[in-house]
Formats: C-alpha cells, structure tokens, sequence
C-alpha cells in the first residue's frame, strides 16, 4: 500500500513538472522562426519586404501554436463593446458611426479555453 502511495505520489508530480511539455515543443517552432528571421534581416541582402514576410510568417505560426492550445484571440473592431471582453482605453464622437461599437483595436485581448486572460484595449464610438 505504501509503495502504490509512493508510485502516486511521484506520478502525480511528473504530471505537474512536464505539463507544459507539449507546449513548450510548440512554442520551439517559434523560437526558430524568429531565430531564422533574425538571422535573414542581418543579411546584407536582405530586404524591407522579404523581413516583413518572415515577421508575418512567424505571427502565423505563433497564433496557431496559441490555438493548438485552447488560446483563441479577441479582435472586435466593428463590433458592439462588450465590457465582459474589451477595455475601453477611449471613446470618440462620430456621428457617422454606431454608437457603442469598436471603432479600433488597440491590443488585440485573448481568452483560454473560454476564459478571458487579457482584455482587448480598444476605442469605442461614443
């Protein structure tokens, strides 16, 4: 009985110490795009757009690692404000415009499995 605790025990914190495991595999895909990126921009050949194509390159491969993971991004513009999701950093008079809907993003929010971590920043038609 008391070798089944152990066993339990030592799993249980195997469990806790090599949870992001999986995670941290898929961010290293990142790692090496920024790496590679990096490594391109110091290149005397290098070009304004071919750099911008790899920052793009790696924004993609980081939002989808996000996803793979449950993390899921919050960009409402043109949307009605949401206070349970956005912050409102400011709100502008424009007639022309629907009241209380996001004119702009300013920080895109994310949630993780549903459950907000960070608000989107963001101004509001007043």
């Amino acid at each position: 009985m008391e070798n089944l605790k152990r066993r339990n025990a030592k799993d249980l914190e195997n469990a806790h110490k090599f949870a992001l495991d999986g995670f941290v595999k898929a961010l290293l895909e990142v790692k090496d795009s920024l790496s590679m990126g990096l490594k391109t921009a110091k290149e005397e050949t290098a070009t304004i757009e071919s750099i911008i194509e790899g920052l793009e390159m790696t924004d993609k491969v980081f939002l989808s690692t996000m996803v793979k993971f449950g993390v899921e991004a919050i960009h409402p513009e043109g949307e009605p404000f949401n206070p349970e999701l956005h912050e409102a950093i400011t709100m502008l008079a424009m007639p022309d415009k629907e009241s209380n809907t996001v004119l702009d993003v300013v920080q895109v929010g994310f949630t993780l499995n549903g459950r907000l971590v960070r608000p989107a920043m963001v101004v509001v038609v007043q």
